[in-house]
Formats: structure tokens, sequence, C-alpha cells
């Protein structure tokens, strides 16, 4: 299941009961609308497809490293890397609201087995604080919150508000009193300190991220010394048979599936196109290393769809 592994080495209150402000925030988020003040999720989305004509969503700035150039990919497309952001928030705009149940019928329930590997992967403790970066509708997210329990805390941040909506519901829902919930883009990570976090978590998001080098040097940056970060992404798949049959699947079943469950195929069919431009296991790795962590790894699932990279702050 696994190659080219090592062993590690070595408040403020607010002035409304209802809300309250994250512990890692330094400052107030310049952009975005206060999560506790938005729109019902059903206002949000609209049934324009993401081909037509969409709001411009306000998101949170990125980074500004050189490190991409005038343009960037888009599934297979060519975009201007400023517009890139624009069009995932539009992605996930529309599939929000189906999210999940697409995530079980597109992976037969796989994906549940995957997030758990990673989970007992992260070495997560009671009272540890926890980053879950584009974290979405929160599955992981409560798991963490359950196992650092009331001593520990947990962000689940992203960059979509339609997403972090969800997330934010369920986990009101669960009883989950000790997470925030903060819009941020994973290139910066703006809001957070320096060294803020025993662990960090980005699961499914990093293909989506135009300057995945930034990104990556973010979460080294608040990243504690002695702290780890796990990457549960898609990737290749290991054998060529194999991956033929996964590309089958891929563009042919996937946008039907979107379009008669989520009435939106061109999401699913950027699903399926975002997965092949994504870095394979062992570039992922090198741009690991080069961000600065130590001692990392990568972990093959099912056959290399899936994989986690695992790395160190040391």
């Amino acid at each position: 299941m696994s190659n080219e592994n090592q062993k590690p080495t070595a408040q403020n209150e607010s002035a409304q009961d209802t809300d309250k402000v994250s512990p890692f925030l330094t400052e107030p988020l310049p952009q975005g609308t206060p999560q506790g003040q938005q729109q019902s999720l059903q206002q949000q989305l609209t049934d324009t497809p993401v081909s037509g004509s969409v709001p411009k969503y306000n998101l949170p700035r990125g980074a500004n490293t050189g490190n991409v150039g005038a343009t960037t990919h888009f599934g297979y497309q060519t975009v201007s890397s400023e517009d890139k952001a624009q069009k995932v928030a539009e992605v996930f705009h529309s599939v929000a609201s189906k999210y999940d149940i697409m995530n079980d019928l597109m992976s037969f329930g796989i994906h549940r087995l995957w997030k758990r590997f990673a989970i007992n992967m992260s070495g997560v403790r009671r009272g540890q604080r926890v980053l879950d970066i584009a974290g979405g509708t929160g599955d992981l997210a409560k798991v963490f919150s359950r196992e650092v329990g009331p001593t520990g805390h947990v962000v689940l941040s992203d960059i979509n508000e339609s997403m972090l909506n969800v997330g934010r519901d369920r986990l009101i829902d669960a009883g989950c009193t000790n997470v925030d919930f903060v819009l941020a883009n994973a290139e910066t990570l703006e809001p957070f300190e320096d060294n803020s976090f025993d662990l960090l978590t980005i699961s499914f998001g990093l293909r989506n991220v135009t300057d995945k080098d930034a990104a990556l040097a973010a979460m080294y940056r608040v990243l504690k010394p002695g702290g780890r970060l796990l990457i549960l992404e898609f990737s290749k798949p290991v054998f060529e048979p194999f991956s033929k049959l996964y590309d089958l699947y891929s563009f042919t079943a996937l946008p039907i599936m979107g379009k008669i469950v989520a009435n939106d195929s061109e999401s699913y069919k950027y699903l399926a196109e975002s997965i092949r431009m994504h870095p394979d296991q062992r570039t992922l790795k090198g741009m690991m290393e080069n961000a600065g962590f130590q001692n990392t790894d990568y972990h093959n699932l099912t056959g290399g769809i899936v994989a986690v990279h695992r790395g160190f702050k040391l």
C-alpha cells in the first residue's frame, strides 16, 4: 500500500456571545463575510452553469510570489493565473450542496476509508491545535474535534464560502464547540500566526491551488516545530491497465453522475482533468522537501488513485 516510507525522527472574546473569534487570528479577515452573518446556502447557490454568467466571488487574496506565470491550467484549459481562483470558486459554489453525496457515489464510499487512513497517520493527540485547510464540508475536522478534546482546538478553513457554510452547519449540528471556521486562501494562510499548529491537513484541495509552492511554504510557516503536514490528494495510478480503466470511468461516468445528481456535468469534467494535471507522487514529495519539510513520505491507496503525503517541520 505504501512506498518510499521513512520513519520520522525525532482570546479574545467576541462582543456577541454567539460569535467566537479564533485564537489563531492576528487581525480580522480583510475580505469575506463574517461566518455567522452569511446568507443561507440555498440563497447563495444558483442553477447557473459554470460556463454561464456568474458573480465575481470575494475571495481571500492569494500569494504574489512569481512562482506562477501569466497563465496556468484550469483542468485542460489554459487560463489567466489571476482568473483560476475565480473559476475554481465557480465550481465549488455550484457543487457545494451535493458535494458529500457525489463523493460517496463517485468513490463508491471508499473516500471514507482514504480519510480514515489519513486520520490514523495524523498522530493527533488531546490538547493539540489542528488546521484543516480547504476542509470543505468538515469530514476530517469533525473527527479531529473529538480527538483533540475540550482542551484542544480545530480550525476548519476554506477559500469558498459555500463549502465553508456546509461544513460549519454540519459541525455545529454535531456539537463541535472547539472548532472555528475561517475563510482563508491556502497560498497565504494570512490570518494565522507562525508556529501555530501541531497538525495541518489538506484533503482533496491542493490540486485546486494555483501556486502550490506558495501554499506549501505557508503551511510550513504556520506549523509548529515538531508538527506534521498531511496531504490527501488524488494522484497517479501505478498500474497501467488500471490507469486506463480509471481514465475511462473518470471522463465518462463522472460527468454523467454530475449532471444527474448535481445538474452540473462541467464541474465534474473539471474534476477529472484537474486530477491529471496534479503533480505525481514523487514530484509532490520533492515540492514538500523544497518547502522545508523533512522525513517526507507517501502512501499509495487504491493503486495510486489517491496518495497520502506526510512531512515534518523539525
